[in-house]
């Protein structure tokens, strides 16, 4: 007898039924098939990813923070989007943050019934501070984490926007509290129930798609340039000179004086060498820009050279 789980992520894939007598080769082979149909499947929700851009740079803008909110895979994914957010973006910490049912120590080791004690969500979130005006994303590839549903079930109940990323159609008692649903159906998993597989890859791309997009909507690059460093340390001042040197097309030396001038903020020293005022000067442009360079000097950054 066959008992069919009606989620996706769940189900028995039929083209892996043999994978336990395939080589390496051959096993290498059949993920890599299956890896290769995650693209589509996210590409498929492109326009609630735009939406959940549009969410978190609202947020953003007013005030509030981006909250990842996940069990298991899909938690330590949240967490990971978030922590990398700093390094990339030159963000500050509190703007995205990720929370995992069973805390930090859930990233390294399994916390098993964590994803079942749905006061812990309320507790996780309140602990967070979470409010209205923040975006509060759950994530679960199967789209019934019990963690979640309650997580989301409180971020709406204190006035904050919600969403899921799911790659398993969620159940109504758990839509009832999502505001932007992302929903990309990757199909059983080579191994069944293995969702850190092809659900945890799409997943990946979607949060990496909603942060990267939110931080370049608020001016975070000129072009594809990050531009939004600050010279915090020996590396990242060489990397700020460079940067300035290349956009402006200035030696060394002015590159290093624009960027001792503006307070180490890259962006303010290109916009005071275009604009040839001064940092306070640059900073108001730039608030008047939305914090976007290529507006704030009306102008487009240097053509990449071909490759």
């Amino acid at each position: 007898m066959t008992f069919l789980d009606p989620r996706v992520t769940e189900q028995r894939n039929a083209r892996s039924a043999d994978i336990d007598l395939a080589s390496p080769l051959e096993i290498v082979d059949i993920i890599n098939a299956e890896d290769r149909t995650v693209p589509d499947a996210v590409r498929s929700a492109r326009e609630a990813i735009a939406r959940g851009i549009e969410e978190a740079e609202a947020a953003f803008r007013r005030g509030g923070r981006l909250f990842y909110v996940g069990a298991g895979t899909s938690g330590r994914l949240g967490v990971l989007d978030a922590s990398e957010c700093p390094p990339t973006y030159g963000s500050d910490p509190e703007m995205v943050q990720g929370i995992i049912a069973g805390g930090h120590k859930a990233l390294t080791r399994s916390q098993e019934g964590a994803e079942d004690r749905l006061e812990g969500a309320v507790e996780d979130l309140t602990a967070h501070g979470v409010r209205a005006g923040d975006f509060v994303v759950g994530i679960a590839a199967s789209g019934t984490t019990p963690y979640v549903r309650r997580a989301l079930a409180h971020a709406r109940s204190v006035g904050a926007r919600t969403g899921l990323v799911a790659c398993s159609p969620p159940p109504d008692d758990t839509l009832q509290h999502v505001d932007v649903l992302v929903l990309a159906i990757t199909g059983p998993e080579v191994v069944t129930g293995s969702t850190r597989m092809k659900a945890g890859t799409a997943t990946k791309l979607i949060l990496n798609t909603i942060t990267s997009g939110a931080m370049i909507r608020l001016g975070k690059t000129f072009g594809n340039l990050m531009v939004d460093l600050r010279a915090t340390n020996v590396k990242l001042r060489d990397r700020s000179e460079r940067i300035i040197m290349e956009v402006c097309e200035v030696p060394r030396d002015r590159a290093r004086a624009l960027l001792d001038t503006s307070g180490g903020v890259v962006k303010t020293a290109i916009v005071m060498q275009f604009l040839g005022v001064d940092r306070e000067e640059a900073e108001r442009a730039l608030a008047d820009a939305g914090g976007l360079v290529r507006r704030a000097v009306d102008r487009s950054p240097p053509p990449v050279s071909p490759s």
